[in-house]
């Protein structure tokens, strides 16, 4: 069969490869490569796999800790949780096949992670989801699309998590005109193993055979890496079918035989087929070990007729992993695989070359060196420039609004930033396992109790793209502190990260810029924090037509709380008083007050101290495990008055309270000021609280006592009733057809 490119210029631009990354190629075969060699470079170089772009920039991010036993570079990341078991996490992005096929996007991105995660020899416990789109509440084509998108992205997060059987416990959602071309999805799974039980993605050991296992293999999801590593036009709706299609009865079969598989000792390594398919699965797992690889491409189940073998090494059909098995084990994995009705086969074996050698019906079709596509793909250190726009953002600042107190409160309670999402978190199982400890929309962090050793993991998802966009770092900063302060309110002390960067075009400079800056604000908050990162994914050219999405690094965080049974709630009761703990200030660049008035965010983020934020964090420790409070919840979107609100319609309760607020023309317009690092909290223990700030030297301040809910709701000046509260908090949030 004859590989032969016979236009390479055209070849080169089909795959996404320039003139300086062909003369890389020819330097490292010391030949022109054939069709199935030049796929396999572009897929182990895109974007997607390589990280070329921002690679440089994530080296520096603090990735040890006691606590970490996994840091990146694996499938996912790994913390000790106590009692000899580990936490297994991450998240990762699933953008551009989500905004081509909402359902099957979604779907798939959800099987992709956790497959990441159960690879590791962990069963997979607890979901939670980042989504992103545009003006929803448009009445024009925009707001019609975005409508079909939600739908079509909860609707395959939820079919997905709630076949396999995992709950999908909490997340965030935001909307802003930039993700009108380019929505954003971002999964994030979390799985149990026992500490002597991980598994990691190598392929060493020579002659051992490495055995195909899962799905057939057809044409779905081809060049998938390719075209997540490229920003969108109008024309993007012909891409479709790089999107995978994924079956979760067969992802739930797949978990549950590696599960079997683990308790064997028969396997040296398992890796996930995820982007580029048995491209990077095999690269990766050889690179790893410093090994090299044979692989026999017609002994690949198939499910189509007349494949080839680009198309093998370059199909991303979901539900499928690779395995490096113990020479001799083979007929003990078969049983395995066939018992849970999947396909297996042995398509190759572990040699010690340094090389792949791809075979096709006993002709060789492909002969290239590992390490340079898995270990030293090409590094760009691309022009950055600070953007332009910044220095009229950066002059701008809020003036207060048109609106009176009131009209603000119930503008507020309906956004769809405040709103109740039942809509869409009614969608997921968030039960299933009976080891959720709350309801999904209860504020905050989830909490999920693990009944091997008692403790409960609190998770968090966090980003505030109107922050990153006036200040990448900072915004980046907050958006680590705000995701760990909402596992501290949970009771759960943060003790590590999982991040998801989402950027623009990598070759617009002001891009690089932002990148750039907010790998330096993660780098900051999770060293003072303590919070180091552990896994992570970087998806950029998430551009249509030149416009670019505001930088929107996601952040979850995932702490631990000793006691499953002593865990705090954003449920307040009665008998309690509610306290502000830290001092509010002006802070209302990228507000979601200032968005009521200009969509387009101005002025410049909230400040944080880092140094005060822990400090935060140990005072409610300390005060959690004294037994002196009876509630918690962080201060966000909307500043103090909303969170109260949040708080009083969870209770089922009504509150009265009085706010210290500094002098200000902005009266109590700052009520909604975004400052950082507030925590409310309840408590009948007012003496002792005191003493506790008094020692952390943190501010705390009595704000309101709480009522039942036939009376008014009074923050301040500002009044509603609990009933138009109700009204609006759980009844705005339905998107139209």
């Amino acid at each position: 069969m004859n590989y032969t490119i016979p236009d390479i210029p055209s070849a080169l631009k089909a795959h996404k490869l320039d003139e300086n990354d062909y003369s890389n190629i020819l330097s490292i075969l010391g030949r022109e490569p054939n069709l199935i060699e030049l796929g396999v470079f572009s897929a182990m170089w895109s974007e997607h796999c390589s990280y070329k772009s921002s690679k440089i920039y994530l080296s520096g991010f603090p990735t040890s800790a006691p606590w970490v036993i996994q840091g990146p570079g694996e499938n996912a990341g790994i913390i000790d949780i106590g009692g000899d078991y580990c936490a297994v996490f991450k998240v990762e992005s699933h953008n551009h096949p989500s905004f081509i096929e909402p359902y099957a996007g979604a779907a798939t991105g959800v099987g992709g992670i956790m497959r990441d995660v159960f690879t590791m020899g962990a069963r997979v416990v607890a979901s939670l989801n980042s989504l992103r789109f545009g003006e929803i509440e448009r009445e024009d084509e925009i707001g019609k699309k975005h409508r079909h998108l939600l739908k079509g992205v909860v609707s395959g997060i939820g079919g997905y998590g709630n076949c396999m059987g995992v709950p999908t416990l909490g997340g965030e959602v935001s909307f802003e005109p930039c993700y009108n071309g380019n929505i954003l999805v971002n999964a994030f799974s979390l799985g149990i193993v026992k500490k002597n039980e991980i598994f990691y993605g190598k392929a060493s050991g020579v002659g051992n055979p490495v055995i195909y296992v899962g799905s057939k293999t057809g044409r779905d999801g081809l060049g998938g890496a390719v075209m997540s590593s490229d920003s969108f036009t109008q024309e993007s709706s012909s891409l479709r079918p790089t999107v995978q299609i994924g079956d979760p009865f067969v992802e739930k079969l797949l978990m549950e035989a590696c599960l079997e598989l683990f308790k064997a000792d028969l396997i040296v390594g398992i890796q996930d087929m995820g982007a580029a398919g048995l491209t990077s699965s095999s690269f990766e797992m050889a690179g790893r070990s410093g090994s090299g690889m044979k692989l026999y491409l017609e002994k690949v189940p198939m499910r189509e007729e007349g494949m080839n073998p680009y198309e093998l090494m370059l199909s991303e059909s979901q539900e499928r992993m690779l395995i490096c098995a113990k020479k001799g084990c083979e007929e003990k994995i078969f049983e395995i695989f066939k018992k849970y009705e999947l396909d297996v086969a042995v398509v190759g074996e572990v040699t010690d070359s340094g090389v792949m050698e791809l075979y096709w019906e006993g002709e060789l079709c492909g002969n290239i060196p590992i390490e340079p596509l898995s270990e030293k793909s090409p590094l760009l250190s691309r022009p950055l420039s600070k953007p332009t726009y910044l220095s009229k953002t950066s002059s701008q600042t809020y003036q207060g609004s048109a609106m009176e107190g009131n009209a603000i409160l119930e503008a507020m309670l309906s956004n769809p930033e405040v709103a109740d999402k039942a809509w869409i978190y009614e969608q997921y199982d968030n039960t299933v396992g009976t080891n959720s400890l709350l309801k999904s929309g209860e504020l905050d962090g989830s909490l999920l109790r693990v009944r091997e050793n008692g403790v409960a993991l609190a998770m968090a998802s966090e980003c505030n793209p109107r922050y990153c966009y006036l200040d990448p770092k900072e915004g980046a900063k907050i958006a680590v502190a705000t995701a760990g302060r909402k596992c501290i309110t949970r009771g759960a002390m943060p003790l590590a990260i999982s991040d998801c960067l989402n950027f623009g075009n990598p070759q617009n400079p002001e891009v690089m810029w932002q990148f750039k800056e907010a790998t330096e604000g993660i780098k900051e908050a999770c060293k003072i924090l303590q919070t180091p990162v552990v896994s992570g994914n970087v998806s950029l050219y998430n551009q249509t037509d030149n416009e670019d999405i505001y930088p929107t690094p996601t952040i979850v965080s995932v702490g631990v709380a000793e006691d499953a049974y002593d865990t705090l709630s954003s449920k307040f009761t009665l008998e309690q008083e509610l306290y502000l703990l830290g001092e509010i200030t002006e802070e209302f660049g990228g507000s979601l007050l200032a968005k009521l008035s200009s969509p387009t965010p101005y002025g410049l983020p909230p400040k944080i101290d880092l140094e005060y934020e822990r400090r935060v964090w140990e005072f409610v420790q300390e005060a959690h495990k004294a037994h002196l409070l009876g509630c918690a919840k962080s201060v966000g979107r909307g500043g103090v008055a909303v969170a109260l609100l949040k708080m009083a319609m969870l209770s089922g309760l009504s509150l009265r309270a009085k706010v210290p607020l500094p002098s200000s023309k902005l009266g109590d317009e700052l009520l909604f000021s975004e400052t950082q690092s507030l925590i409310i909290v309840g408590s009948t223990e007012r003496e002792k609280l005191k003493e506790l700030a008094l020692k952390h030297s943190l501010p705390l301040y009595p704000i309101a006592i709480t009522q039942r809910e036939s009376e008014d709701i009074t923050i301040n000046s500002l009044s509603i009733s609990y009933e138009r509260a109700k009204e609006l908090y759980f009844g705005s949030f339905k998107p139209k057809k």
